[in-house]
């Protein structure tokens, strides 16, 4: 596959898992790259696979959930740059728990990050592509965004609230040459599973209803992540592709497991799909009577 060198790609979320894969792949491939993230202070990681893919990247500070530093980050890639031809939208979180163990605060920020962040960033930068009347809008979406877990109410939701925004939006840029695309991958081995994984405040309370089945979904997920043997630079793979196809397809589950979930859950009635998945999950565990 060959590729335009010039094309200037701006990722968010670059620190670990797809975001760092993203950009150290695209900036191999000679993209200029303009890497974001909430914190610098975790910049080694991607400095040091950029460097050993003999690659340069440019890394920015970049909160999704701030204005003020996407307007920062606007105005230096503005005065540097001028223009961006590729915006991948990567940065989020997954939070897991039970809904009556979840805070009003802990849906909201999930939403904040991974719904109006995306909001934030392409709000912003869309003037910078929108005169051009080309470019294409990466939008890192989940499995969660098109089949619904339990203990996972709040992902779930900022995922399918991406999707019919995404949706929405590809209509309405298809105007101005600009394609928005999806992503949605299933489980791959990342930050996201480990270090970087949240739980809501009460998944740990033995006094929680749900605190059984909270701690089997966490034994379940984490034995389907460390079996998972997909690799992370497969989604890095298939971001370079979308960038350089003339027409590339909206959704674009990557992995053959989530297609075969997908298809599972699209043909099933959805009592039968539902049984099914409280069964792989919880294998006939009952909650305690109180």
């Amino acid at each position: 596959m060959s590729n335009d060198s010039s094309k200037i790609v701006l990722i968010t979320g670059c620190s670990s898992g797809f975001g760092l894969q993203i950009a150290s792949r695209l900036a191999a491939k000679k993209y200029r790259v303009i890497a974001t993230m909430r914190n610098l202070n975790k910049k080694a990681a991607l400095l040091e696979e950029v460097k050993n893919r003999g690659g340069e990247a440019d890394v920015l500070h970049l909160n999704v959930r701030d204005k003020d530093s996407i307007k920062d980050a606007f105005t230096e890639i503005g005065a540097k740059y001028g223009y961006i031809d590729v915006l991948v939208n990567n940065a989020g979180y997954g939070m897991g728990g039970f809904f009556e163990d979840l805070t009003d605060q802990e849906i909201r920020d999930q939403m904040e990050t991974n719904f109006f962040g995306v909001q934030n960033v392409i709000r912003a930068f869309l003037p910078m592509m929108r005169p051009r009347r080309r470019g294409k809008i990466i939008n890192i979406s989940s499995m969660s965004g098109l089949t619904a877990l339990p203990c996972s109410g709040a992902y779930n939701a900022s995922k399918w609230a991406l999707e019919g925004f995404s949706e929405s939006l590809h209509s309405e840029l298809k105007f101005f040459g600009i394609d928005v695309l999806l992503i949605e991958p299933g489980i791959y081995r990342t930050k996201i599973f480990y270090e970087n994984s949240q739980y809501a405040k009460n998944f740990y309370n033995e006094e929680s209803p749900y605190f059984q089945l909270s701690k089997q979904f966490e034994k379940k997920k984490r034995a389907l992540v460390d079996d998972c043997h997909k690799d992370v630079e497969d989604i890095a793979a298939l971001v370079e592709k979308l960038i350089e196809s003339v027409n590339p397809p909206f959704r674009n589950i990557p992995d053959i497991e989530s297609r075969i979930h997908y298809c599972v859950r699209k043909i099933l009635p959805f009592h039968l799909y539902s049984a099914l998945v409280r069964k792989a999950i919880f294998n006939g565990l009952r909650p305690p009577k109180h």
